[in-house]
Order: structure tokens, then sequence, then C-alpha cells
């Protein structure tokens, strides 16, 4: 497995998974200064640098302002083009851009349709895209906070399992989010899906750095 950790320019809640030697670490655009404050070298710098200066010292990849991916997503596919199987994503929600949040976890199904899985931390919750498959969840949080979203016209045999509220064979829809706010009972939870793609969150233990 090669490691992939993208650094990007949204609301940073702490650092859940440290890069290791041999992992490929990328900042977008202003989250190399995320990078500068967690003192972690990345290996590339790659954007349009409307929000920062273009720094010096470090591999840059500048790209055009008007151009069709976000300074995240041409993180991503530079990655994938590394060879990368396993994303671990900061600065990606927050901030004052709800659209880039929201592209953001869309891209996660991006990264899934691709072989690859990305993990995208959110404040104390993390999040990640399945489809056609299974996903078992282990709890950190007596009680804690679980949902599910349908990613495309509609997700079919959706089942839940080890939560407070479990689904059997449910379809879900974007018009309805019935899979929003959910409760761990159980250890671990199980969130399948036969036919569609869902993007999932849960909450993680809360973390102070």
């Amino acid at each position: 497995m090669k490691r992939c950790f993208i650094f990007a320019a949204g609301s940073f809640y702490g650092l859940r998974e440290r890069p290791a030697p041999g992992d490929l670490v990328i900042a977008a655009d202003a989250g190399y200064l995320l990078c500068q404050k967690l003192a972690i070298t990345p290996d590339l710098v790659l954007g349009d640098f409307d929000s920062m200066a273009e720094p010096s010292g470090v591999a840059v990849h500048r790209s055009p302002v008007e151009k069709d991916d976000t300074d995240a997503m041409l993180a991503l596919k530079t990655g994938l083009e590394k060879g990368c199987d396993a994303f671990y994503l900061y600065g990606f929600t927050g901030g004052k851009r709800l659209d880039h949040t929201l592209a953001n976890l869309q891209s996660l199904l991006f990264l899934r349709r691709r072989g690859t899985r990305g993990w995208l931390y959110g404040d104390d919750f993390l999040w990640t895209a399945i489809e056609n498959e299974s996903l078992t969840v282990q709890k950190e949080v007596e009680w804690g906070l679980f949902s599910a979203f349908c990613l495309g016209d509609r997700a079919e045999g959706v089942d839940e399992t080890g939560l407070q509220y479990p689904l059997c064979n449910a379809v879900l829809t974007p018009e309805f989010p019935l899979g929003v706010s959910n409760h761990f009972l159980e250890q671990e939870a199980v969130i399948s899906v036969r036919r569609g793609a869902l993007l999932v969150g849960w909450e993680l233990a809360y973390h102070n750095s």
C-alpha cells in the first residue's frame, strides 16, 4: 500500500495520522501553510497560488487559475498518478467555502471508483465513500454519531447493523436524508450497499492537537 497525505487550505482539526517515510505528501496551495505549522515538508506544493505566494525551497507545480480541477482535485490526481492507493485528507472541510467542502466530499467517490480509498478528516469526524460493497466501522465514542448519504440517483439494498436505527434492504436517495444522525450501539457497525454509492461518516474520539 502506498499512502498519500494531502493538506488543503480548509479548517484543520488535528492530525490523526502522520506521514511516515515513503509516504507521498502534497500541499494544495495554502495547505502548505498547514504543513509548515505541523513541521511537515511536502514532496510537492501545487495549485494556482491565488491564496498565498508561491513558496521557495520546495518542489512546486503551478497551475492556471482558470481550470476545471480545484487545487485539491489536482492533488488527488497527482497522488493517483504516483500509484497511491490510500489517501489521508486534511483541511478539506470547513472554512468559508461550503462549495469546496461539498466538492471534496464528492471526490471521495472519485477515488473509490479508481480502486483507491480516501479518508477525509473533519471536526472529530471521518468520511469515506463506498460503492457496491460493505464497510465495517469501529466505535470510538460511546453513542457516537454515524451518517450515510446517497451519492447518486439511488442506493439500493442498504443494510446497517450495530446502530440505533438499523436498515435492512433499504433504498436511500439524495432527496431524503434517511441515513443522517444515527448512533453506535455495538462496538462495530457494518454498512453495506448492494447497488449504488454512499458517503459515510462517523464520529471520532475528541482530539485537541
